[in-house]
């Protein structure tokens, strides 16, 4: 699907195993490190590490009932995002957006691609996905576009490093929900 911005235009296409290097890239400059503080989605502050790896990318990749749904400008991938299906509901994660690129209304526009293939390809009902509370800016974030918390919390996975090394002992996640 080919959709454009006031200046931009951009598409979206499912990711194959030749993306997974680029995907990992992406996420990782996103959310840790130095270069993910020139967005303001990082998690550098709160874990080191990791976000994903190649064997966990190629895993959603191929897995029946989800897909990783990349944004691209010409050959520059802008964004991607994972979500699988759940019953009448659908999950979504590991959305990143190109750090030097957020704000731009890049992640606005997956966010809604993702929220269509749920709706309308899957038949969801519902979007649901996991957010560390600490994370208030991305949570008002999430609010705006109609997602609400609903108190249900899980552990953080302290001691699997595939998840990244925590800063602080204080993580968990909460889910946020929005109707579909």
């Amino acid at each position: 699907m080919i959709k454009t911005t006031s200046s931009e235009r951009f598409t979206f296409r499912n990711a194959e195993a030749a993306d997974v290097d680029a995907i990992v890239a992406l996420v990782q400059s996103a959310y840790r490190g130095d270069d993910s503080r020139k967005g303001w989605t990082t998690e550098a502050d709160l874990l080191d590490g990791q976000r994903v790896d190649s064997a966990g990318v190629e895993d959603l990749i191929v897995k029946p009932a989800s897909r990783v749904i990349l944004m691209e400008s010409g050959n520059d991938l802008l964004a991607c995002a994972h979500i699988a299906r759940l019953g009448e509901a659908s999950y979504f994660g590991m959305f990143s957006v190109t750090p030097t690129r957020q704000g731009a209304g890049i992640g606005n526009a997956l966010l809604a691609e993702a929220e269509r293939v749920a709706r309308d390809e899957w038949n969801a009902r519902e979007m649901q996905m996991t957010v560390i509370p600490l994370r208030e800016e991305l949570i008002a974030w999430y609010e705006r576009r109609g997602y609400h918390r609903t108190g249900i919390h899980s552990p953080f996975p302290y001691g699997d490093q595939r998840f990244g090394i925590p800063k602080r002992d204080d993580l968990r996640f909460e889910r946020l929900v929005k109707p579909l």
